[in-house]
This record gives structure tokens, C-alpha cells and sequence, in this order.
């Protein structure tokens, strides 16, 4: 079960590496991290990289596609490049995912057209753009395609997938082996949840938080 990790400079690291800690655990498991050119690649906040082993053109027919978000992420809406690769992969994987605004570069490449789709709270205005219906939900499935909302949410994602892909009792099984057991100090990681004041301000703040300018 190959996984293709793309990586893109200004990702965010969590989108990246809860996904790999779950589905690095799947039966006969073969993870590549992905990039323009294999090396370095730096999360949006440059102080941490994740090495790349396989460059785009070196990896043609993954099992899963996982696409993580990021301020990076606005970068490569139009590149031509990235996009294509993503639709080379998705034709031959059995899944393809996203986390975040990582849905955002699936709907770009056009492969959300007319599906349900969800991202970071703050970027789900933007999937319709692209065709995509958005949904508030945490994780979506919507045939062999499955977003995930912001960051955190990509754990749940990846265990939900393995659930589909190695049963139910395996996702179990690599869920209490990670310990994966949320008990959050603060009940505000939805906007629905959020004190009001909270909510507010980061939507102030949104074009800042999904570029990285801020």
C-alpha cells in the first residue's frame, strides 16, 4: 500500500505527519514524501522540513494521494506542473485525500467537480470556485475522495481510511498504539464551538492565517 505525501514549500507540518503517523501503519506500508525535486522542504513557518525522497515525475501510481494544506498552498492554485502530477496520481490511486486547504489544489486540479468536499473553516467559501459542494463536516467522503477540515482533522481522516482500506478492528488497533484519545483543555476547535470574540477575531485575521502573512 503505497502513500504519496505532497510536500510544497509553506505546508503545514501537522497535515503532513499526523496522516503518515496513522497510514505509515497499514499492511505492507510504503510512504514517499513528494516534492517539485527530492530534499528539504520547509513548513510555513520555515523551522521545520521534512525531506522529500521522490521528486513529482519519479512517482506515477500511488495507492493513496494525500495532498496537505498550508499558506504554501495559495502558491501553486495555478501551477500547471503541480496540478497535472496531481491528476496523473489520482488517476491510478485507489484514494486520494486532502487536509485543510489541501482540498483546495484537488478542486483546482478539477477533480472535485460536483462532489462534496470540506476544508479548513475559514477557506470553505473558496471550494465552490471550483465546483466542489462544501461541507462543514470534520471528514468527508465523497467516492474514492476524502477531505478533511483543518490541520488536527487529518488524523481522523487517516484513521478513517485505514478503517476503509484494513478494517475496522486494524484502525482501532493503530488508534490506541497512537494513543489518538483527544481531551482538549479548551471546547473552541470549531467556529460553532468558539466563544464569539475568538471566532471573530480570527475571521478578521483570515486572509493573514491561510497566506502566512500574519
Amino acid at each position: 500500500m503505497h502513500t504519496a505525501i505532497l510536500l510544497f514549500d509553506g505546508y503545514t507540518a501537522l497535515d503532513a505527519v499526523g496522516p503518515y503517523e496513522i497510514l505509515s501503519r497499514l499492511p505492507e506500508a510504503e510512504v514517499s514524501f513528494v516534492a517539485e525535486r527530492p530534499g528539504a522542504v520547509r513548513n510555513d513557518s520555515g523551522s521545520l522540513a521534512l525531506v522529500a525522497d521522490a521528486a513529482m515525475d519519479d512517482v506515477s501510481a500511488p495507492d493513496i494521494l494525500l495532498v496537505p494544506g498550508g499558506p504554501g498552498q495559495a502558491e501553486h492554485m495555478q501551477d500547471a506542473a503541480m496540478l497535472e502530477w496531481i491528476r496523473a496520481a489520482d488517476a491510478a490511486s485507489t484514494w486520494t485525500a486532502s487536509v485543510c486547504t489541501g482540498s483546495l489544489l484537488l478542486a483546482a486540479a478539477g477533480l472535485l467537480d460536483g462532489r462534496r468536499a470540506t476544508s479548513h473553516w475559514l477557506a470553505l467559501d473558496r471550494l465552490p470556485a471550483y465546483g466542489a459542494r462544501p461541507t462543514g463536516e470534520r471528514v468527508v467522503f465523497d467516492g474514492k475522495y476524502v477531505t478533511a477540515a483543518g490541520v488536527s482533522s487529518g488524523i481522523d481522516m487517516a484513521l478513517h481510511l485505514t478503517g476503509r482500506v484494513a478494517g475496522d478492528e486494524f484502525a482501532q488497533i493503530i488508534q490506541l498504539a497512537t494513543e489518538y484519545d483527544p481531551q482538549p483543555p479548551y471546547d473552541a476547535g470549531a467556529p460553532q464551538k468558539a466563544p464569539g470574540d475568538v471566532a471573530d477575531l480570527l475571521r478578521s485575521r483570515s486572509e493573514a492565517v491561510l497566506t502566512g502573512r500574519g
